[in-house]
């Protein structure tokens, strides 16, 4: 179920003296089966953008196709096209409010008209999902779990609705390191086990080497690149010249190389360096 965007172009209070272009003429597509970061510079049109991969935000100009149906076409059932792309804020769990973790998770499926067998089913594998034991965690109040707990409770609610695609928006902030591992390794296991296409909001320049199959950078309301990891952080000098980094590996490797070690330039991740340079090792005791 591919998302393909199209010339697509949002401003903010259009016509009044707070007018602000947000995003300005973004082409691009996603495939099935992919997980792809966005990353930008506060401001740069990140979370614009994706709410408009679900119909939360009308286009200025320009179109956004599921499937190939227009999102905004006259007479499209906008609420059956989000039922296949799921939209998780920052800060999920700010949006919950019923009084057990199983209703809450239920909300969307009942408001579907699914039978209270289908009901069930769905709010327990997406528990199942979200690593929650149900019996555990079905009847507790889900105001009475931690941080992390809440959030993939929230998270849970909206993979209830079995979306082929899954929007998250900075889905870690504000959680201690323990708790961002955990979701992002949760995450992780829905897309490769559960081929769900991912489309993920970070900041993070080493959660998305690790995890995204493909990058899309944003800066000024712009698409400046779109291309795999290695490629994007082969280019570092553009990535801060619009205010962004390159992971840890990356950077180390770059001082090593200043240094005088022979070290390739699309090095990237940890695991990466870490077997090259003991390779390197390996070769130099071996002579």
């Amino acid at each position: 179920m591919p998302i393909e965007v199209t010339g697509l172009t949002h401003t903010y209070s259009e016509g009044s003296a707070f007018q602000s272009t947000a995003i300005r003429d973004v082409n691009l597509t996603i495939e099935d089966g992919e997980f792809v970061c966005v990353v930008g510079h506060t401001g740069s049109g990140k979370s614009t953008l994706v709410q408009h991969l679900n119909g939360l935000l009308k286009p200025t100009s320009g179109r956004v196709l599921v499937d190939g149906e227009d999102m905004n076409g006259e007479g499209v059932d906008k609420r059956r096209i989000r039922q296949k792309v799921g939209l998780v804020f920052q800060y999920p769990e700010y949006q919950l409010f019923e009084e057990t973790v199983a209703k809450d998770i239920a909300f969307g499926p009942k408001n579907q008209g699914l039978s209270d067998e289908e009901i069930d089913r769905r709010v327990r594998r997406a528990m199942a999902h979200v690593h929650l034991d149900y019996d555990t965690y079905a009847e507790r109040s889900p105001f009475e779990l931690s941080g992390g707990q809440m959030r993939r409770v929230a998270i849970a609610g909206v993979l209830a609705m079995e979306p082929k695609v899954l929007i998250l928006d900075e889905p870690t902030a504000g959680l201690d390191p323990k708790g961002r591992d955990s979701i992002l390794g949760m995450i992780q296991e829905l897309h490769r086990e559960g081929g769900v296409t991912v489309i993920m909001v970070s900041h993070s320049m080493d959660d998305c080497a690790r995890l995204a199959t493909r990058m899309i950078v944003m800066s000024r309301g712009q698409l400046v690149a779109t291309d795999t990891p290695r490629n994007i952080f082969r280019q570092g000098d553009m990535m801060r010249s619009i205010g962004l980094g390159v992971p840890e590996a990356a950077r180390l490797c770059a001082l090593l190389r200043e240094k005088g070690l022979d070290l390739p330039d699309d090095l990237y991740t940890h695991d990466e360096l870490r077997d090259h340079l003991l390779r390197l090792w390996k070769e130099g005791h071996s002579c």
